[in-house]
């Protein structure tokens, strides 16, 4: 939930994130597919509120949350929903580029959402008070950090190491994406994997490699050490633009 890449490799997208939660918070299920709103969802499910924080669908939709906006906000508890319950709200929309534009977030906590099909790649942020909807270029490089987590130098900083890397490997694989987002640079407080004495800690690593016929999801878990893959069959036609 608080670093997202999304790399454009050849015929496949690559879209990596690295979840970062206290230790005291339970660590999410292993990603299964789920059949949401009589759509077929592949997604790790957090065991605290039922949500997610990346998911796939089998029309080639990928949407991927960070927590927080532009800045560092104070949470005004209670709020209506999870924002991990949102994004499934938005990947099972019939529309989810038109939804994202007309769903109401009042009552929602801060977050930046990244969603992906096919040509195109949309940000959305919501501050809490107005929606901010960026289009990008899905055959680009992006990286995203979580402003609750990251001050604009960090954020700056692990543009610069990401940008360094798409310039070594202009072309990466899933692998050497991984292995980018498993590197804590020498750095515990703001490498890619944290492990701060304030008990915030990545807990896991998370990417989908979109082909032409299939998403691979990989999920790492760094608490269990465990390892986990499952693959989706995509439509022929994604009809959810």
């Amino acid at each position: 939930m608080c670093t997202v890449s999304f790399v454009s490799a050849g015929n496949k997208k690559i879209i990596t994130s690295n979840r970062d939660e206290h230790i005291g918070r339970q660590t999410a299920y292993a990603p299964v597919i789920e059949t949401i709103n009589g759509q077929p969802i592949l997604f790790p499910k957090d065991a605290r509120a039922g949500g997610t924080w990346f998911a796939a669908s089998a029309e080639a939709v990928v949407a991927v949350l960070l927590n927080g906006a532009f800045v560092k906000h104070v949470p005004q508890q209670p709020y209506r929903k999870s924002r991990g319950l949102v994004l499934l709200d938005i990947i099972t929309a019939h529309q989810p580029f038109v939804f994202i534009e007309e769903v109401s977030l009042e009552g929602i906590e801060p977050f930046t959402l990244v969603l992906h099909q096919s040509d195109r790649l949309t940000e959305l942020r919501w501050d809490g008070n107005n929606k901010h909807t960026r289009e990008l270029d899905a055959n680009g490089h992006y990286i995203w950090s979580s402003a609750t987590l990251y001050t604009d130098e960090v954020i700056t900083h692990r543009k610069k190491l990401f940008e360094e890397f798409i310039r070594l490997k202009p072309i990466p694989t899933p692998d050497a994406v991984q292995e980018f987002h498993s590197d804590d640079h020498r750095d515990e407080e703001n490498g890619f994997v944290i492990n701060r004495n304030t008990g915030m800690k990545t807990f896991s690593i998370t990417q989908a490699e979109i082909g032409q016929e299939q998403i691979i999801f990989r999920h790492t878990d760094l608490l269990q050490h465990q390892q986990f893959e499952e693959t989706m069959k995509l439509r022929r036609e994604p009809v959810n633009l």
